[in-house]
């Protein structure tokens, strides 16, 4: 809202500047004043000097930006108009702003700057003038101020909005109390182990100066060792009851952190002052700063596991009841856990495990990658001829992530023994000698047939000879029968 009639005034003039240079072949440089969104009201305001017949409450286009005016009654800028640097927003009068009032102006510029609501817009400059060019008394609101002492009358104002813009004032002036800063954020960690590949919830949380959530609040992530849908950096906001974002990180790896910032309202809104004398000041941003945090956790890669066979060397049959160390790939460390930690029993040395009654065993939740092996601690039962304490049956490979190793150790069975001597079939004793601890068993095989044939030769002789003699003493009776 500004003072239209000079600027028609000096609007006149440089066009009649603009038509002398043309004469003479110069070029014009003549700007006008370039309202924004909002709406017209009328009958204006009236104080001394004001022959406008209507008031202008919105936004007004200075430099191809929306801005809104801070200084009422004093003229209104042009599209081009020039303006040093922010210092601190103060009242028309040069007094400083309520700390409440300052946090709520600036929380409105930050959330409503960029607004395409001619509802908004009027509410935001309606909210302005009433905050910075309110009366000190009384007298400040009569016709006969001249712009540099009249007050904005709010309620004169306001009854000539449309009742859409009158109801975005009151929605405004209550966002702004709600949720006006100091704003304070935070982010909150996964408390479990991170997994690299494997997402997990982090949370980013946007707080007012009352400690509650601040709804649709853009946060721009940026993460190390991590994505988020792929990516490395995005904006998200914080959600439209003002809870916080939940954003799925995946670790890439092991140092994945989280930085945030974010627009956030300034203490006191900063407001550019305008080269030209009696040139309304503006305000387009709060003087927002900026908000940062970050958060870092580590991460590993997923766990895996090993997966054991004891097994008979000639059958493939598993092997009840093995007791198995793991350890590293010398034999001798322990293996290490998901957690870091060696994996020992109670006696320091590396974890036993002990084959079930289908000759495996499992060994989880080992870190990767690494090289493990599993060591037979003792034979088992029918197994102690070929086992050697020195050099133990053992079996070595990569632990990778997420995934499985399978680890086969074979032994290799006794050899059967047999006796000294071997029972002949008639009743005497032959001797066999037994090398190496025992015949094989192709040899326990050749032996067993020469006894099986030689007991069966001894009863066809016995039979033989039987037939033999009953057929020389009976044939007679033979005959006769």
């Amino acid at each position: 809202m500004g003072r239209t009639t000079r600027f028609g005034a000096a609007a006149a003039g440089a066009a009649l500047l603009a038509g002398t240079l043309l004469a003479t072949g110069a070029p014009a440089a003549a700007a006008a004043v370039q309202v924004g969104i909002g709406y017209e009201t009328a009958p204006a305001q009236p104080y001394q000097g004001n022959p406008d017949p209507s008031d202008w409450l919105g936004s007004y286009l200075v430099g191809g930006k929306q801005v809104w005016c801070v200084q009422y009654a004093f003229r209104a800028p042009d599209s081009d108009e020039q303006y040093q640097p922010g210092e601190a927003l103060k009242t028309k009068w040069g007094t400083e702003l309520a700390p409440d009032v300052a946090a709520d102006i600036s929380y409105l510029l930050l959330r409503y700057a960029n607004t395409a609501s001619a509802d908004e817009s009027a509410a935001l400059a309606h909210l302005l003038h009433s905050w910075t060019a309110a009366p000190r008394n009384a007298d400040q609101l009569l016709p006969s101020n001249t712009f540099r002492t009249i007050a904005y009358s709010a309620p004169f104002h306001l009854e000539k909005l449309p009742t859409s813009a009158q109801a975005a004032v009151d929605r405004l002036r209550a966002d702004a109390t709600a949720n006006h800063g100091p704003w304070t954020t935070a982010i909150t960690e996964p408390t479990k182990p991170q997994i690299i590949g494997t997402p997990d919830v982090w949370s980013v949380e946007v707080r007012n100066a009352a400690g509650t959530g601040v709804a649709k609040v853009p946060v721009r992530l940026t993460l190390t060792d991590a994505t988020v849908d792929g990516k490395t950096t995005i904006t998200l906001p914080t959600q439209d009851n003002g809870g916080p974002i939940a954003v799925t990180v995946t670790p890439t790896g092991p140092n994945p952190a989280l930085a945030i910032t974010l627009a956030s309202p300034a203490d006191r809104p900063v407001v550019q002052q305008a080269v030209q004398v009696d040139t309304q000041r503006v305000v387009s941003t709060g003087g927002e700063k900026e908000l940062a945090a970050r958060a870092a956790v580590t991460a590993v890669t997923a766990p895996g596991a090993a997966a054991v066979a004891k097994v008979d060397e000639k059958t493939g049959r598993g092997i009840a009841g093995v007791s198995l160390r793991v350890t590293g790939a010398d034999k001798t460390a322990p293996a290490v856990g998901q957690d870091g930690k060696a994996l020992v029993g109670p006696d320091g040395k590396p974890v036993v495990v002990v084959t079930g009654a289908d000759g495996t065993v499992a060994v989880p939740n080992l870190k990767t990658p690494q090289q493990v092996c599993v060591v037979e601690v003792a034979a088992p039962p029918g197994y102690e001829q070929a086992f050697d304490p020195a050099a133990p049956p053992s079996a070595c490979g990569e632990v990778r992530p997420g995934g499985t190793l399978t680890l086969t150790v074979a032994n290799k069975p006794n050899v059967p023994t047999v006796p000294q001597t071997i029972p002949a079939g008639d009743g005497t004793s032959a001797a066999a000698a037994v090398l190496g601890g025992g015949p094989s068993t192709g040899l326990l095989v050749g032996l067993g047939a020469l006894v099986l044939l030689a007991s069966a030769g001894t009863a066809v002789l016995v039979r033989g000879r039987r037939r033999t003699v009953v057929s020389r003493g009976m044939r007679g009776d033979w005959e006769r029968g």
